[in-house]
């Protein structure tokens, strides 16, 4: 009889992190840290607090398990974002890495996130689901990027598993809810016109707050013909754009980002 394989090693992290208000900057209110995953926070006189996370294992593959709670608290404004790209490995058969990230946005407060890209490698096997519970006069500008394969690198073809979930929710009630699931030969999908037409980096994106409306044609301004924006209600602007590279879609991404988070695009996007 042949030895089964032994299981493989797991990378798991949680981060909990809340943010407060204390004469008129973001400072940390509950801070919790365990395995893999951290926070650092660069120092400056900022009214918003910063947080960079850092998975210390390098990347995602089948089985690993992540966990982000963050809350900004009344009045507060918190931004979190990413030390660089996260990137999706080669996963061994079985459970795919899970991410699962809720954020909650108390009454007057704003958060922003910012992730830099998750880098889709073939074979790989990634769950991410993204929950947000807003407060009726909250604000939130939430970006996600994804891209597959490394054209760089020479990487073009991936194949693998991908989901990614993100619900948000405002005052209890739902007001958006976007679901996307690929398996197989992904680039080969993201060739077909009604899907990427070719692309192979693209970006959602909402901004939730009472001037959102009057900010949307700046903003449809700024993208790229291969990207929209639609008011989803008087508050909400939804969106994605697409992009042949993660380069390309850096070029769209940072104005974007630069207008809506009011001129300030964190750190590590500039590095």
């Amino acid at each position: 009889m042949s030895a089964q394989p032994a299981d493989q090693p797991r990378a798991v992290g949680r981060l909990a992190l809340s943010s407060k208000q204390r004469d008129g900057r973001g400072v940390i209110n509950d801070l919790f840290m365990t395995g893999a995953l951290r926070a650092v926070f660069p120092g400056g006189d900022r009214t918003s607090l910063q947080a960079v996370l850092v998975n210390t294992s390098g990347g995602i593959t089948g089985g690993d398990r992540f966990d982000v709670a963050a809350s900004a608290g009344p009045a507060s404004a918190l931004t979190l974002t990413t030390q660089a790209a996260e990137r999706a490995y080669r996963a061994q058969p079985g459970p795919p890495g899970t991410v699962r990230t809720h954020l909650k946005v108390a009454s007057g407060a704003r958060l922003d996130w910012l992730p830099q890209e998750t880098i889709l490698f073939d074979g790989c096997a990634l769950d991410r689901g993204l929950e947000v519970d807003l407060a009726p006069d909250a604000r939130l500008l939430l970006v996600e990027p994804m891209v597959w394969g490394r054209a760089a690198m020479g990487e073009r073809d991936v194949h693998g598993r991908a989901r990614e979930r993100i619900h948000i929710r405002q005052n209890g009630d739902l007001v958006y809810a976007d679901q996307w699931r690929m398996t197989g030969d992904l680039t080969a999908q993201l060739d077909r016109p009604a899907i990427g037409g070719g692309a192979r980096a693209m970006a959602s994106f909402v901004f939730a707050a009472p001037e959102a409306e009057a900010k949307l044609d700046h903003l449809r301004g700024l993208l790229p013909v291969s990207g929209g924006a639609s008011l989803r209600s008087t508050g909400l602007i939804v969106g994605r754009l697409l992009a042949p590279s993660s380069y390309d879609l850096r070029k769209s991404l940072i104005p974007l980002v630069e207008f809506l988070h009011d001129g300030v695009i964190p750190t590590p996007w500039r590095l």
